[in-house]
């Protein structure tokens, strides 16, 4: 039998869990210590498992806990949803989204986009974060992910094609003065190449032939980056060759800072997607965001 009290206990364990400690729960609550350990107590004694590691020291979640948090984060944002619907009587974006964005792209395209949003919305928060891991968003609690590549199939997740992200292959000039330009992909083993590299894997490089045929190539990376704008940093200071996106070296490509090279071979494209969990009922403030990426995409404000 489901009793409303348990939400008070839900309440207090979710802020215990993002404020770290009882007391500053209690403070965000209104309520003392006491009565904040009581109620997650209770909640621990219902579920019948451990939600917090306890110390003199410290205040962790345990294994349950995380999961636990992630559910109860969701299910909180849909009665906030749910709050905001009925005093507003409109499906405005309201409540915590919580976003995981590809560092470089995520900065350059779609942060400014969700600041623009967050000041139209008063009533929208944002929780941002940057990575170029695999994000498991119904495990992490994450409302919506950018994902650059293909997608491999998940079950409970819904994704939309935002737009492609188009590969060169690109040098300083001081580099290509200095060591020579490749004729071949053959000839990249020749040469020094700055590479990503993606859970300690590198990142092949796309190569597109003449007849319009794919082929991957990993060439011998001499660096290696998990991030795009340190590839880019290498590159423009003259450290080698490195396959980049055209949104993040277009600039540079046109000023003279880079220079194209294997230009028979570019045309490689990469999917870039918004990915959100499963729901019979999508929340507005996740309906909103996705709708405005794709408008910005249809307007090439992505590429």
């Amino acid at each position: 039998m489901r009793n409303t009290d348990h939400l008070g206990g839900i309440t207090a364990f979710v802020t215990t869990a993002q404020q770290g400690s009882f007391t500053s729960a209690a403070e965000r609550l209104g309520l003392t210590r006491s009565a904040v350990a009581k109620s997650v107590g209770r909640l621990e004694e219902r579920l019948g498992l451990k939600l917090f590691q306890r110390s003199t020291r410290r205040l962790s979640l345990t294994p349950d806990g995380e999961r636990y948090l992630a559910s109860c984060q969701s299910a909180l944002d849909i009665l906030d949803e749910a709050e905001a619907d009925l005093t507003s009587h409109t499906t405005r974006p309201a409540g915590r989204l919580r976003v995981d964005l590809p560092a470089a792209f995520g900065r350059q395209r779609i942060l400014p986009l969700l600041l623009e949003i967050a000041r139209e919305y008063p009533e929208l928060s944002l929780t941002v974060s940057f990575s170029e891991r695999f994000v498991d968003l119904i495990e992490e609690g994450i409302d919506l992910v950018v994902r650059i590549g293909e997608l491999a199939d998940s079950s409970g997740l819904v994704a939309r094609r935002l737009t492609t992200q188009k590969l060169v292959i690109c040098a300083s000039p001081d580099y290509l003065q200095q060591n020579g330009e490749p004729g071949s992909i053959d000839a990249l083993s020749q040469h020094r190449c700055v590479v990503g590299v993606r859970r300690n894997q590198p990142v092949s490089w796309l190569m597109k032939q003449s007849n319009g045929e794919l082929t991957r190539v990993t060439p011998p990376a001499t660096h290696e980056f998990a991030d795009g704008e340190a590839l880019l940093g290498a590159v423009l200071g003259g450290c080698g060759l490195s396959q980049l996106p055209l949104w993040l070296v277009g600039e540079h490509l046109k000023n003279g800072a880079l220079q194209e090279v294997l230009p028979g071979y570019s045309g490689g494209e990469v999917p870039i997607s918004a990915v959100w969990p499963h729901s019979r009922r999508v929340l507005p403030k996740i309906r909103h965001v996705v709708d405005r990426l794709v408008d910005a995409a249809e307007k090439g404000l992505l590429d």
